[in-house]
């Protein structure tokens, strides 16, 4: 297993590499300068000897190459560089933003799973039966409604009129709510497709019907046997939505005014805070193939034929 991790890591560096230079690349090709952009945030009239000067402090003149590698070479201390507009340290900022997306992502998780499992086995289970059309027609309802729209409808209801959930921020506990249930529910529906299609696909295999020529109660068959083989398509998706949902939700965290990454890279654009941008595109490349990582593992636990056909690789 040991040796497995390593050379996964080892393949994910030139990936990491690679992304951090386009992405450097980007904000170096962008029209706006830096330097200009820092000094008309502190306000004032700017001179063009003090953008020369700045830029100078800043080795905005340095040739692109030797600037890429002392910012790469700061990312690797853990030092992305001070933001333009805020002039805080880039480190800190994300750090910040990074808990609130974390309990976001983990409670939006959270419910999804809770609420798709047991429809999607109860869609496979019931297959072309009431209970299957309505569950199908509801998650193919759920997945046209766009998450804006749905966030909007919520705070409409539960925080103007009814006024029992604050419209945004995260000052009380309650307000995780409404940003759970927009992101879940479009999650939601998406599993429900996907687990009803991998249970319907273990039905059909000959060790369920063996179990139930031994009078294997049903439930135990689908609750066991099925979703224990089923795993590796639901450990799949959890891998995938919580590694998307860790760079954070920028629409609904705008939405909500929630605190998180979304939120932040959102400003940051708007702003134009290059070095901001470019500590949360190494965020979500870290964040996404320390996920893909982790589910690989996963998978060899869950399968056990994976991690034999690993080996003789």
């Amino acid at each position: 297993m040991g040796k497995y991790i390593k050379k996964r890591l080892l393949n994910l560096i030139p990936i990491l590499l690679g992304i951090s230079f386009l992405s450097f690349l980007l904000m170096y090709l962008s029209p706006s300068d830096p330097a200009e952009l820092m000094l008309k945030a502190s306000g004032g009239i700017v001179t063009q000897a003090e953008i020369d000067s700045l830029r100078e402090s800043l080795g905005l003149n340095e040739p692109f190459l030797k600037q890429y590698f002392n910012w790469l070479i700061g990312c690797l201390h853990g030092d992305f560089g001070n933001s333009y507009i805020t002039n805080k340290p880039v480190t800190q900022t994300l750090l910040n933003a990074v808990l609130p997306t974390v309990e976001l992502a983990v409670s939006s998780l959270l419910f999804t799973l809770i609420v798709s499992i047991p429809l999607g086995i109860l869609s496979a289970v019931k297959r072309n039966k009431i209970a299957d059309y309505i569950i199908r027609m509801l998650s193919f309802i759920g997945s046209a409604v766009p998450g804006f729209f749905l966030a909007l409808i919520l705070i409409y209801i539960f925080s103007i009129k009814l006024k029992i959930q604050p419209e945004y921020g995260d000052k009380q506990a309650s307000s995780i709510i409404m940003p759970t249930i927009t992101l879940g529910l479009g999650m939601t529906c998406k599993y429900i497709r996907q687990i009803r299609a991998a249970i319907l696909e273990e039905l059909e295999k000959p060790y369920v019907i063996g179990a139930r020529s031994r009078g294997i109660k049903e439930n135990t068959i689908v609750y066991v046997n099925v979703l224990k083989n089923a795993m590796l398509t639901i450990s799949t998706l959890i891998g995938l939505s919580f590694g998307s949902l860790l760079g954070g939700t920028c629409i609904v965290e705008t939405i909500f005014m929630w605190p998180g990454l979304g939120k932040l890279s959102i400003e940051a654009i708007t702003k134009r805070d290059y070095l901001l941008l470019q500590g949360y595109v190494v965020w979500i490349a870290v964040a996404f193939v320390v996920i893909n990582l982790i589910t690989d593992i996963v998978y060899r636990f869950i399968d056990p034929r994976i991690k034999s056909s690993q080996e003789d690789c």
